[in-house]
């Protein structure tokens, strides 16, 4: 639903249905008023990716990062252990790791119990392997909605808060959301930049098909939120830069089929298409963007993770900003790395920036510079900042709570 509507009105009513349909019966039977005593701040984080997977890579760091003196953390592990050296960091950057991958409700939510958390934060949401079920019997006093999903997760009584910015979900939008809104400074979506190190080898365009006298416009988004009218404006920045092409994901045989179809309706080359390969690593994929001259953005579910890995490499994106959250998350990333100039609000606009920017080399060539410059000092970069930032917020949360004050919209401050 997400990338099929970019009305935030319509993604809180699937959500809803969702909800109703896979939990008819919520119940509030557990810890959810108890008001706690503990020296430290009790945080468990649920989640099916504590591995090798985009939330895994966002947040490494920033569990590292928890103050141990002010804060304890548990993670409780619902999903597969892929025996990757992400997996074992993980496991040590918390005061305690459970494996439940293959445990019952009823026994997570008896470990969930055991270990007295006081904010319980979901990293799924309406995910693979999520489980919603957990927090239908309030297993702690305060409940977060966090990451994992680009939206709403449709009930007031699973979830108190969820976490986001000023950009991604604006006061007018808070209407459609059953969560309190807790607005972090910067962008809401971490960075860990261990893990994301980047091939010190310099890529070579002939080894990934591509011409060294091509424009190369690129974008890495899974291939369901590449769309009709997405891909109407990338034929017609393709039509309007002689020598470009269009580098997308290795999306399967149906999708590149059907995509060099609708190229050649448009009156668009299908071989102006190059398709990457696959790369043994991550680090690998992160420095072949640096064979790209620009990231094209898709609406209405924007690049999160992809645009973030982007603006890593040192590789501009342009963005159309949406309505809904997921619409909105590349705006978030292009502000806290201080290149709001490549934020459109128009399909035309959008087109005109990309081709813009294809044709005045210097122009790019600029902004790929303050981008570079940038990695030192933007916000987006800094791990232990933001940790000390989503320490904030759950302070704040924690001492409404304490306070027998219900949960609240909080605008957490830029503190340094």
């Amino acid at each position: 639903m997400l990338s099929l509507t970019d009305s935030p009105d319509d993604q809180l009513g699937c959500a809803r249905t969702w909800v109703r349909a896979k939990l008819p019966h919520v119940s509030k039977t557990r810890s959810g008023g108890e008001v706690r005593r503990h020296d430290k701040i009790r945080v468990g984080y649920v989640s099916p990716d504590f591995r090798k997977h985009p939330v895994g890579y966002l947040t490494a760091e920033i569990f590292e990062n928890h103050d141990a003196d002010r804060f304890e953390t548990y993670a409780f592990s619902i999903g597969p252990d892929d025996n990757s050296d992400l997996r074992r960091r993980l496991e040590k950057s918390f005061h305690r790791f459970v494996d439940c991958e293959h445990k019952l409700d009823r026994e997570v939510l008896k470990a969930i119990d055991d270990a007295q958390i006081d904010i319980l934060v979901d990293l799924a949401g309406h995910t693979h392997n999520a489980r919603l079920s957990l927090f239908a019997s309030s297993p702690a006093p305060i409940v977060v909605n966090y990451l994992g999903f680009a939206g709403t997760l449709g009930s007031r009584e699973l979830f108190h808060y969820i976490i986001a910015d000023p950009i991604v979900l604006p006061d007018q939008n808070s209407q459609f959301f059953d969560e309190k809104v807790v607005r972090l400074p910067g962008s809401f979506m971490p960075r860990d930049n261990h893990v994301a190190t980047i091939d010190d080898a310099a890529p070579n365009r002939a080894d990934h098909d591509l011409r060294q006298e091509w424009t190369v416009f690129c974008c890495f988004n899974n291939a369901y939120k590449i769309n009709p009218a997405v891909f109407g404006s990338w034929m017609k920045i393709l039509k309007s830069v002689d020598q470009s092409v269009l580098w997308l994901s290795d999306v399967g045989e149906i999708a590149k089929s059907n995509l060099r179809k609708e190229a050649k309706g448009r009156g668009v080359d299908p071989d102006r298409l190059v398709f990457a390969r696959r790369v043994a690593s991550s680090s690998e994929h992160l420095a072949r963007h640096r064979l790209a001259d620009l990231f094209l953005d898709t609406l209405p579910y924007n690049a999160h993770t992809t645009a973030s890995d982007a603006l890593w490499a040192g590789l501009p994106v342009v963005t159309h900003i949406g309505n809904s959250f997921a619409g909105r998350v590349a705006a978030s990333l292009l502000s806290a790395v201080g290149l709001p100039e490549l934020i459109t609000t128009t399909p035309a606009d959008y087109e005109a920036l990309a081709i813009e920017l294809a044709l005045d080399k210097q122009k790019l060539a600029d902004i790929r510079g303050r981008l570079q410059g940038n990695h030192l000092t933007a916000s987006l970069f800094g791990a232990a900042l933001y940790a000390r930032r989503l320490e904030t917020a759950y302070e704040a949360m924690y001492q409404r709570h304490q306070a027998g004050l219900p949960p609240d919209h909080i605008d957490i401050q830029a503190r340094g």
